[in-house]
């Protein structure tokens, strides 16, 4: 009778062979891509009016659409930043003013967030399966399916930072960088404070070269190019501010304001637009919306210089606001959608759903990083590398609410980078498991 002898390498298992399935089977990513577009139409079949926020947005790209201005009661304003309004105004001026055109104008930047989404899991994780994983893992996302009918700027913002991380991340020319340029551009007249994610993008860059000393004149000259022509792209519109308000004014003029609502004796950590304070200021007949910003800014850098301790103290509530509740995109279809009482078991439902796999996201965003980091430590690779982009994302919104206010909504552009960095997560942590399963081949 014959010895057994031991073949190597070895066989790999069924989880090894199931994983290599995921990453190389073109059906699987057409069945990801599938439900990603499948779950976004079957929630623009919700009949959902705009409220609040969107109201304002949806009416004033009405009436740009039908070229009565950027204007509020026949009186120009620049309070909202007006680059959603503008944006939707072209596909209403295109396509009529209606629901369905918001849902589709939505619905496009959403599969465009799924394709940069994938690109970027890609080219930052060089693993498809990661990639792949990402992409599933937005797909399924109920509050970033939920915003898809909803006139608020979070889709359309988040369609535009992906794509311009993506432009500067693979960029070979200084036309790329000049296309960066247009698009931090308009997502800067989406989100004035935009502009903060250009030098953490560069700064990561400079952090991951080898020579950083003598890469850095050249990044900041690149940086450089990206910051002054999304000026370029803003300039119009400061212009425009100069002629109907009489003052420069570069985006909007709620910067004061919303540093106020933030900041004050009675102030929470979350956004407070009915404290006395800010109710009193807003009663004031004496003031025009310019002058009316500039002295809500007053107030709120006053409070803070006066209560250094009370302002600090803050800190931590504004965090805990602005990272930990999610699914606030169901506030929208209480207010908005007619048929909600009828279905609000399955609304709530879906929110505490939303809620737990928010939570886990979270969880394998924060385990990612230490994985990450004792990964590459343990295989003396550069710590630093383009896996940081979703962390420096992360940190944008973080140092603007620990200035100003927390809200949930604002971590939404977030998601698609929390997604891809956690779907590298469970394909690290299923290929080890699927390698120490592996199987000796027996002959």
């Amino acid at each position: 009778m014959s010895a057994q002898i031991l073949d190597f390498p070895t066989r790999p298992s069924r989880l090894a062979m199931r994983l290599e399935w995921f990453a190389t089977e073109r059906s699987v990513l057409l069945a990801i891509w599938a439900l990603y577009f499948a779950l976004r139409v079957a929630v623009l079949l919700i009949d959902v009016a705009p409220t609040s926020d969107a109201a304002w947005y949806f009416g004033r790209a009405a009436s740009l659409a039908t070229g009565q201005g950027y204007a509020e009661n026949g009186i120009p304003t620049a309070f909202w930043p007006s680059g959603w309004p503008l944006a939707l105004s072209v596909a209403f001026h295109q396509f009529g003013i209606s629901q369905v055109t918001l849902g589709l104008f939505n619905l496009a930047s959403a599969m465009m967030i799924g394709a940069v989404t994938l690109a970027l899991g890609r080219h930052l994780f060089a693993n498809e399966a990661a990639a792949r994983g990402g992409l599933l893992l937005l797909a399924v996302y109920p509050n970033a399916i939920g915003y898809v009918p909803l006139a608020l700027t979070e889709v359309f913002y988040t369609m535009l930072l992906l794509v311009g991380c993506w432009t500067v991340i693979v960029r070979t020319t200084r036309w790329q960088l000049v296309g960066a340029g247009l698009v931090f551009g308009l997502a800067t007249l989406v989100k004035a404070q935009t502009l903060v994610v250009v030098p953490l993008l560069f700064a990561i860059d400079w952090l991951r070269a080898r020579h950083v000393w003598q890469r850095l004149p050249g990044l900041l000259a690149e940086g450089a190019i990206v910051v002054a022509v999304a000026g370029l792209v803003v300039l119009p519109w400061s212009l425009r501010n100069r002629a109907e308000l009489g003052h420069w004014v570069a985006v909007s003029t709620n910067g004061g304001y919303t540093l106020l609502t933030g900041n004050h004796d009675t102030a929470t950590g979350d956004y407070s637009p009915d404290a006395p304070v800010v109710k009193r200021l807003m009663a004031r007949g004496d003031l025009d919306e310019v002058s009316r910003d500039a002295e809500a800014g007053r107030l709120g850098a006053a409070w803070i210089r006066e209560n250094p301790g009370k302002f600090l103290a803050l800190a931590p509530r504004k965090l805990m606001r602005l990272w930990l509740p999610d699914g606030e995109a169901e506030w929208a279809y209480q207010g908005g959608a007619p048929g909600y009482s009828r279905f609000e078991i399955a609304y709530r439902a879906v929110r505490y759903f939303n809620q737990g796999y928010y939570a886990l996201l979270m969880l394998g965003f924060v385990l990612a990083f230490v994985v990450m980091t004792v990964r590459r430590l343990h295989e003396r690779m550069r710590w630093a590398g383009w896996w940081l982009l979703p962390y420096g994302v992360a940190l944008y919104p973080t140092l603007i609410c620990l200035v100003f206010s927390g809200q949930s909504r604002f971590h939404y552009p977030v998601m698609p980078f929390v997604c891809m960095t956690v779907g590298w997560l469970v394909a690290a942590a299923v290929e080890r498991i699927a390698w120490s399963r592996r199987k000796p081949t027996i002959h």
